[in-house]
């Protein structure tokens, strides 16, 4: 077991969330990463997923533990969704999130705003700056291009902790170990000024967007620049998606000073671990993985924890659309790495000291420290 005064979770990545009711296939549609209907005869509540949200979240709305799903979204219907989710995040005890602004909707409707979801959750909130969104949204002549993202996202990036690059659902993380030329880039932003703009998807100019961050988080104190890496919605493609394909892109950045961190890993969580193990600025977290996971969250803990130093392994929920993913995901990074040490401490590896240790550092610590919090 953790120790019972545990500092309140920093949740290090996390999406906003939905306070408005949703129907049944609503709800059960944000318990996956697919964004298909479910094949005829299954729910998504039939899964490792599934499991851990009947474990953890109904004591939260005043139902046992294990209690069927049709009785949990028929008391989640009866509390309505303001309560649910202000019960839900208040369980899920996380006192700080850093939220990625770059989703802004779920199921069709609109996300929380910062301030609403500040208000619903009682956590001290803090904004992650998405690379990609704020690139979309530059108009310049293909000549300023460059110059008009640099400007954009610095001034973007002013108030945040962080910034965050979704690359991996682009192009894939084998990102080149230099600069693209600025004829390349001006030559690119040309083509994307003729082809209507929209989602940025020119493995050039995505490339430049990367190497401006640097720069950007440089000046601005050495914001840490996030990844999304490992598994998630059918628009990755996994494989490209594998953190170890960043090792190149990472020593070149070494001397910059910009720490980088990989979300999420699984299921290449191990080399997500080897990555932070042999380079110092990278960092890295189990994310949504905790989740997703369920029964075998202290399994895959423990396989990121045979490399990955202590002082850089980092918690987050990546919880986006319903409180539920809050509360599951904190319950499960706690019984997991609660469990993990356990297990530890019986076969004499760590101390209780060094197992109270660690469970601060990457419960809030680390993010702490990382962040500036």
């Amino acid at each position: 077991m953790l120790p019972s005064d545990l500092p309140a979770l920093v949740d290090h990545h996390c999406h906003s969330v939905l306070a408005v009711d949703l129907d049944d296939d609503e709800l059960a549609g944000l318990l996956t990463e697919s964004d298909r209907p479910p094949a005829p005869g299954t729910s998504p509540f039939d899964s490792a997923l599934g499991l851990a949200v009947r474990r953890w979240c109904p004591p939260a709305l005043g139902l046992p533990a294990h209690a069927p799903a049709a009785e949990y979204l028929a008391r989640r219907r009866e509390l309505g969704a303001p309560e649910a989710t202000r019960r839900l995040l208040a369980a899920a005890g996380i006192g700080t999130c850093l939220v990625d602004t770059g989703l802004t909707a779920a199921a069709g409707r609109p996300l929380l705003p910062l301030a609403g979801f500040a208000e619903a959750s009682g956590a001290r909130v803090r904004e992650v700056v998405r690379l990609e969104r704020v690139a979309e949204g530059v108009d310049a002549p293909a000549g300023d291009w460059s110059r008009a993202v640099r400007e954009a996202l610095a001034a973007a990036a002013s108030e945040a902790v962080a910034v965050k690059s979704v690359v991996a659902y682009r192009t894939g993380l084998a990102v080149p170990a230099e600069r693209p030329g600025p004829a390349a880039v001006t030559a690119a932003a040309g083509e994307r000024l003729r082809t209507g703009g929209g989602r940025l998807s020119d493995p050039v100019l995505l490339h430049h967007l990367l190497w401006t961050a640097l720069d950007v988080c440089a000046e601005l104190g050495r914001l840490p620049l996030q990844f999304h890496t490992g598994f998630g919605d059918p628009d990755l493609t996994l494989h490209r998606a594998d953190p170890s394909l960043l090792a190149g892109f990472v020593r070149a950045a070494e001397p910059s000073g910009v720490p980088l961190v990989l979300l999420h890993g699984y299921p290449y969580h191990r080399q997500a671990a080897w990555l932070s193990h042999v380079f110092p600025l990278v960092h890295t977290d189990l994310g949504l993985s905790a989740s997703y996971t369920g029964p075998r969250v202290a399994a895959v803990l423990g396989e990121m924890l045979e490399l990955a130093p202590f002082g850089k392994l980092l918690f987050s929920t990546d919880a986006y659309g319903l409180p539920e993913l809050y509360l599951v995901g904190a319950a499960q990074f706690r019984h997991g790495l609660g469990t993990l040490l356990d297990g530890w401490r019986a076969d004499g590896a760590c101390t209780a000291a060094d197992a109270e240790r660690l469970a601060r550092q990457v419960a809030a610590g680390n993010a702490g420290r990382l962040y500036g919090l």
